[in-house]
């Protein structure tokens, strides 16, 4: 896989990243501010839009700001599980930080952090 590519809107503050640019996707929204784009026949990440990047990459001051992943409980039981399971690849590791938050005898949520990106950056 070659290097992702990290184009960035400063007016709309949106970070795109692009690990296959070009090739077909299909996408997952997976709330108002993250879109994954994903090769489902080969369960590979193709791209992820990051939507208010700089508000999600800040750091409170009790850490990492971390949102709940609601859009998967849109998609369907499969799209759900390839989504979770990419959002674990080694490519998006160091972009996102999977994590839970399991209400009083609920089904866990998913959440993510969104760590700043600390490679060059194109800008629109």
């Amino acid at each position: 896989m070659a290097e992702p590519t990290f184009n960035y809107d400063e007016d709309g503050d949106i970070l795109y990243i692009s690990f296959a640019p070009g090739e077909t996707a299909t996408g997952i929204l997976l709330n108002d501010q993250l879109l994954l784009r994903v090769n489902r026949a080969q369960r590979r990440v193709i791209g992820l839009t990051i939507m208010d990047y700089a508000v999600l990459a800040q750091q409170t001051e009790l850490g990492p700001r971390s949102v709940p992943l609601t859009g998967l409980q849109e998609v369907s039981p499969g799209l759900r599980e390839l989504a979770l399971e990419l959002l674990q690849a080694p490519e998006l590791r160091s972009i996102l930080t999977l994590t839970a938050y399991t209400p009083a005898l609920g089904a866990p949520i998913p959440t993510v952090s969104v760590q700043p990106v600390t490679v060059p950056i194109e800008t629109a």
